[in-house]
């Protein structure tokens, strides 16, 4: 593939910015060659700022006109699946933000059009590329946790719902709330770590305590805020899961946008050799045994990683054919899989199978 990889962006908020800085910053031999957007304002202003010529407002008209190597998905969720699909259909490798789709069967047939297009499919899971969990997975990969049995998830905002009464609140354009919107990461984080893709069953339990009663919730900031009172939320605020795997591996799941609890955000690990828990403050220790008696293990890592640099350089080379996707969609399909039971179990009351993972 010979000159600069031709990227086009669609979607102009706050990560599709976020991607085109990574890729002026940290991807020379690339360039954003077009840019899409709803707004004409704010397409006009980012096309300005950067200096993009191909300006367009239908996403199908930028995959098909513009001569594109790749095509990034910065939409909201609802958006994933039609745009990933045209853009394939069009020739081009896309890389999707999180979630992949609105569920599962999206997610399939978003795989499928990839294979048939023989294009790559990235997903946007950027938070694998943080230290903590690199060097977390680097231990696991060589055995040192030993045979794998519990993990733990916890991602506990005190108040932290984003947008109130615009898409992330909406059930028909976001998918869920809390779950699908935070719990995504944690749980692809999760599954990617332990190497554990195939989850059996769940039994889960949904809330709604604090959004619906949008004018009584108090909060500090909100992102992709200010709330519309005036709009919808009809999604989960905090959920609780039992997830069951295959090899009798269970994982315990908690995720909320807002609660009465102090806020933490976890990873937790148990091996029959050693149990690690990752902080998002970067905080890592292995409880383990050394030489006979109980000890800690706190390895040494550098913590200043450009993560969206990092994922941006990845992606180039998988545009250029010399490495896969670290995302795949493969893995995309057993993280929405798993979300969709986790809403079914909600729904039904009952323990519930993981429908194709």
């Amino acid at each position: 593939m010979a000159g600069k990889l031709r990227y086009g962006i669609v979607g102009l908020g706050s990560i599709g910015t976020v991607h085109t800085e990574a890729i002026r910053k940290s991807v020379p031999e690339a360039e954003v060659a077009a840019m899409c957007d709803i707004l004409p304002d704010r397409l006009a202003q980012k096309a300005d700022a950067y200096g993009v010529k191909g300006r367009y407002a239908d996403f199908r008209e930028m995959v098909t006109k513009e001569s594109l190597d790749a095509v990034y998905v910065c939409v909201p969720n609802h958006l994933h699946h039609p745009v990933t699909m045209a853009a394939l259909a069009a020739g081009r490798a896309v890389f999707c933000e999180k979630p992949m789709a609105m569920s599962a069967a999206q997610a399939r047939e978003m795989s499928a059009a990839a294979k048939k297009a023989g294009k790559a499919l990235q997903l946007g899971m950027v938070t694998r590329l943080r230290a903590n969990p690199q060097t977390v997975k680097s231990f696991v990969d060589r055995g040192f946790l030993g045979r794998i049995y519990h993990a733990r998830v916890v991602i506990r905002r005190h108040r932290g719902i984003p947008g109130m009464g615009g898409w992330f609140t909406t059930k028909a354009k976001a998918g869920g709330g809390a779950v699908i919107d935070v719990g995504v990461h944690y749980l692809d984080q999760s599954l990617w770590l332990t190497n554990r893709w195939k989850p059996a069953r769940v039994s889960a339990s949904t809330y709604a305590m604090f959004g619906p009663r949008m004018r009584e919730y108090r909060y500090v900031s909100m992102w992709a805020g200010p709330p519309d009172y005036n709009g919808t939320f009809d999604v989960d605020d905090y959920a609780c899961a039992m997830v069951r795997f295959a090899d009798r591996t269970t994982m315990a799941v908690e995720v909320s946008w807002a609660a009465n609890v102090r806020p933490e955000s976890y990873i937790e690990i148990l091996g029959d050799k050693a149990g690690v828990r990752l902080h998002d403050t970067g905080e890592l220790t292995f409880i383990t045994e050394v030489e006979g008696s109980l000890a800690d293990v706190t390895p040494q890592f550098d913590t200043n990683v450009d993560i969206f640099g990092e994922q941006a350089r990845i992606f180039a080379r998988v545009v250029r054919g010399e490495v896969p996707p670290p995302a795949t969609a493969e893995q995309g399909i057993a993280v929405m899989s798993l979300i969709d039971a986790i809403y079914r179990s909600s729904e039904s009351g009952r323990e519930v199978e993981v429908e194709g993972a």
